[in-house]
């Protein structure tokens, strides 16, 4: 497991020699410049792939041009010095990403009547393919074969996503196709062992409870139509993924501890949205739905249901919202501290400031009162955490 530590302060107390000490501060410092150069990269390679295929605007010319670099990147990795690997890795993705991304456009504006199973197949086929590649653990080809994997990846989700679409499916049917994109994306994440790819995994599967976001002019907006059941979702992705790392080698470890980041900060932003607008647990997926037009009612029909729906439903104020967050935050602030989880513990604190900030404006502006009882009882929550965190020591077998 990676933790942080005073380097300078570990020598002067005889901790560790200088030499360790500079042989951690190396390892990290190339750690992050191989982070920093492998983003340029494939920064680079996604803006050249999607700027061609948009350039030359022609499926054939885009498909020549494609082979060609292909063509030209196997050859620098088979036959080039290692120092020139990277221009292969680079010739070779673009090249594939041409292919693979200008089939994908081209089906789907001149061939939209089949380009959901067709996408969909050729998708998975390429998967399967690249990650036959990829088994057979080339050190050479690992980046490249990793990357054609994802692009597939991307390719066989989209096919599905059209299918899906032109089925017109609602309800269970649309939940698990994105459950079944976030296992796939997961699972490549964790393939290619490249945390970023995990992280995007919390989008489809947030998207089962349709949480999300939408854009439109000036504004960002983060919406939660099930406030309640989309925590617990994340909670217990949040509890498997923490016993999950518990169990696993450290390379496997980490992809798992993003997925506790991305859904606690997931979980957070609909306790954000509760604590504003409160819950009617279960509206939009065993009730009424969120609007008439997708239930075919006139306004008026969906309205009487809505009514109906909430005067047996479980509702949960935005004030039960807000201090329930409060207590949880301050719980896991203290649990991730003692367990030297920094990132939990840091985001716990980011949104507790968030929180503190939202309701100061938003519920308690005009309440003194609130902010001498919220003060008050802070003092002997803190004299607790401090009491416990001495207790959780002397029981530590480093104080056996």
């Amino acid at each position: 497991m990676y933790t942080i530590a005073d380097t300078d302060m570990l020598v002067e107390e005889s901790v560790i020699s200088e030499k360790a000490a500079g042989i951690i501060k190396e390892r990290a410092r190339g750690a992050m410049v191989a982070l920093a150069i492998n983003a340029v990269l494939c920064t680079g390679i996604l803006f050249a792939t999607f700027g061609l295929i948009f350039w030359l605007a022609d499926a054939f010319a885009v498909a020549v041009s494609g082979l060609i670099l292909v063509t030209a990147g196997a050859l620098v990795l088979r036959k080039g010095a290692l120092l020139y690997a990277m221009f292969g890795n680079a010739a070779a993705l673009i090249g594939a990403g041409m292919l693979i991304g200008g089939a994908g456009f081209e089906l789907t504006e001149n061939f939209r009547y089949i380009a959901g199973p067709v996408m969909a197949l050729a998708g998975a086929v390429l998967v399967c393919l690249a990650a036959w590649a990829r088994a057979g653990r080339h050190v050479s080809t690992a980046f490249l074969s990793g990357s054609v994997m994802l692009m597939a990846l991307a390719l066989h989700l989209t096919g599905a996503g059209f299918m899906v679409w032109d089925a017109e499916m609602s309800g269970l049917p649309v939940s698990a196709f994105w459950l079944y994109c976030a296992v796939l994306v997961a699972g490549a994440g964790w393939l290619t062992n490249v945390r970023l790819v995990s992280a995007l995994a919390i989008v489809p599967f947030a998207q089962m409870l349709d949480t999300g976001t939408l854009y439109f002019h000036a504004a960002y907006v983060f919406y939660s139509p099930e406030a309640t059941l989309s925590i617990l979702q994340m909670t217990l992705l949040i509890v498997t993924m923490l016993w999950l790392a518990q169990r696993m080698p450290e390379r496997l470890a980490r992809h798992a501890r993003i997925h506790v980041m991305m859904g606690f900060v997931v979980a957070n932003l609909c306790a954000l949205v509760g604590s504003l607008w409160g819950d009617v647990v279960g509206e939009t997926v065993w009730g009424p739905g969120a609007r008439w037009s997708n239930r075919g009612l006139a306004y008026q029909e969906w309205s009487d249901l809505v009514t109906a729906f909430r005067a047996s439903a479980l509702v949960i104020s935005e004030h039960v919202f807000t201090i329930l967050w409060a207590v949880a935050l301050a719980g896991i602030m203290f649990v991730a501290a003692h367990k030297n989880q920094r990132g939990l513990f840091n985001a716990a604190v980011t949104f507790a400031g968030i929180h503190a900030y939202t309701q100061m404006f938003e519920t308690f502006y005009s309440e003194p009162l609130a902010y001498v009882i919220g003060g008050f009882a802070a003092i002997p929550l803190a004299w607790g955490m401090w009491r416990l965190n001495i207790w959780f020591l002397q029981r530590s077998p480093a104080q056996a």
